[in-house]
C-alpha cells in the first residue's frame, strides 16, 4: 500500500515538474516576439529563439510580426452626390512595436479592422461617384495615410489599402451607361465641328492666296477639269466669265453696242 502511495506521489510530482518546465520553456520563431511581464509589469521584449519564463512570476504574450492581410467587409455608404453604393477593400498591415500592440490596445487585430471600416465610410462618403470610380489610387493613399497615423500608437504600420469593388444597383448602372454614351456623342460632335471649322479656315486662306495671283484661278480651273475628266462623267459644266454673260444680256435686251452696230447687224455679221 505504501509503495502504491509513493508511486502516485511520484507521478504527481513528475506531472507538476513537466507542467512547470513546459510553461517555463518557450521557443519563438523568427517572425515572433514575446512580450514578458514580471509580476504584472512590463519587463522586456524577447525572441526569437529559446525563452525561459519563471512560472507564476512571469507571463509572456506572443506577437506575430508578419504582414497581415485583412479583408474589409462591404460597407454601405452614400456619396456626396447622394448615390448609394457598397464598397469593400483589403488592408495590409504589420506589428512594428510588440510592446505597444499588447499594452496600448486590447486586441490590435480587431481594433485595426473596425478603424478601417469607419475610415473607409468616412473618406469615400465625402467623394462623388465619378471620383470614387476614377480616382481609386488617390483614395487608397488617403485612407492608408489616415489609418497609419491613428494606428501608430498601437505599434501598427499600415502598408497599403486597396479598394476592391464598388457595387451599384441596376438603375444606377444603366444611368451611368447612358451618361457615357451621351459623353461619347458629345465628343464626336465637337470633333466633327472642330474639323469643319479648320476646313473652313483653310478654304478662306486658300481663297485669299488665289486672289493674289491672276493666273492661279485659271490653273485651279484646269486642274478641276482634269479631275472631272478622270472620273468619266457624262456631263461637264463649263463656267463662263462674268463679262461675257453681261455682254450676252445686253444683246438680248437690244442695247446698242459701243461701235454703233445694231444687234441685228451684229447677228448677221456673226452668221
Amino acid at each position: 500500500m505504501t509503495n502504491l502511495t509513493d508511486l502516485i506521489s511520484l507521478v504527481i510530482v513528475l506531472v507538476v515538474v513537466a507542467s512547470i518546465l513546459g510553461t517555463a520553456i518557450n521557443i519563438l520563431r523568427e517572425y515572433e516576439r514575446g512580450v514578458v511581464f514580471l509580476l504584472g509589469r512590463f519587463y522586456k521584449v524577447k525572441g526569437p529563439g529559446l525563452i525561459l519564463i519563471i512560472p507564476i512570476i512571469q507571463k509572456m504574450e506572443r506577437v506575430d510580426l508578419r504582414t497581415i492581410v485583412m479583408d474589409i467587409p462591404s460597407q454601405d455608404l452614400i456619396t456626396r452626390d447622394n448615390v448609394s453604393v457598397k464598397v469593400n477593400a483589403v488592408l495590409y498591415f504589420r506589428v512594428m512595436d510588440p510592446e505597444k500592440s499588447i499594452i496600448n490596445v486590447e486586441n490590435y487585430f480587431e481594433a485595426t479592422g473596425q478603424l478601417a471600416q469607419t475610415t473607409l465610410r468616412s473618406v469615400l462618403g465625402q467623394k462623388e461617384l465619378d471620383e470614387l470610380l476614377a480616382e481609386r489610387e488617390k483614395l487608397n493613399e488617403a485612407i492608408q495615410s489616415i489609418l497609419d497615423t491613428q494606428t501608430d500608437q498601437w505599434g501598427i504600420k499600415v502598408a497599403n489599402v486597396e479598394i476592391k469593388h464598388v457595387d451599384l444597383d441596376g438603375t444606377m448602372v444603366r444611368a451611368i451607361a447612358k451618361q457615357a454614351e451621351a459623353e461619347r456623342e458629345r465628343r464626336a460632335k465637337v470633333i466633327h465641328a472642330d474639323g469643319e471649322f479648320q476646313a473652313a479656315t483653310r478654304l478662306v486662306q486658300a481663297a485669299e492666296e488665289l486672289s493674289h495671283q491672276s493666273g492661279s484661278m485659271q490653273l485651279r480651273y484646269l486642274q478641276t477639269l482634269t479631275e472631272i475628266a478622270g472620273e468619266k462623267s457624262s456631263t461637264i459644266v463649263f463656267p463662263l466669265p462674268i463679262n461675257l454673260i453681261e455682254g450676252l444680256q445686253d444683246v438680248m435686251a437690244g442695247k446698242p453696242q459701243e461701235d454703233g452696230e445694231s444687234p441685228k447687224q451684229l447677228s448677221q455679221a456673226e452668221s
